[in-house]
């Protein structure tokens, strides 16, 4: 059965010009990412980011603004059969997340990178690797 997976992420720029990344473990792969995940039947998108930021980063969304929807066909890494659609949101948290210990969830830790220097190859998955392009020239880097 071919189908629709749905992934509805933040990014979090500091006022320092860094961007938080994620790195989990999933299915024994080491994945680098924006904090996120999976859309929920019957939630909403934004309901979706906030529960996943929550999840993930254990601070609350103070605001957010739509930045990208992919534009292009990608399968799922995971599930060949699932068509993956990823919606990434510029946020505002009410403090900035530090992780926790890491037999606490699946996040084992966070990252504050300079989106200076950030490479979009260092991301793990394909959309992201393309958000963290866009990110860079909407930011003039």
């Amino acid at each position: 059965m071919k189908r629709f997976n749905l992934r509805v992420y933040g990014i979090l720029r500091t006022p320092a010009q860094e961007v938080l990344l994620v790195e989990e473990v999933h299915r024994h792969l080491r994945i680098l990412k924006f904090p996120g995940g999976g859309l929920e039947f019957g939630e909403g998108v934004t309901d979706c980011l906030q529960r996943e930021w929550e999840e993930e980063t254990r601070t609350r969304l103070t605001g957010w603004r739509h930045f990208y929807t992919t534009e292009f066909f990608q399968p799922s890494a995971f599930n060949p059969d699932d068509q993956v659609i990823s919606i990434y949101y510029l946020v505002e948290c009410d403090q900035l997340p530090v992780a926790p210990p890491a037999q606490e969830q699946a996040i084992s830790c966070f990252h504050y990178l300079p989106l200076a220097q950030v490479q979009p190859r260092q991301l793990t998955m394909p959309i992201d690797q393309v958000v963290m392009q866009k990110l860079r020239t909407y930011e003039g880097l």
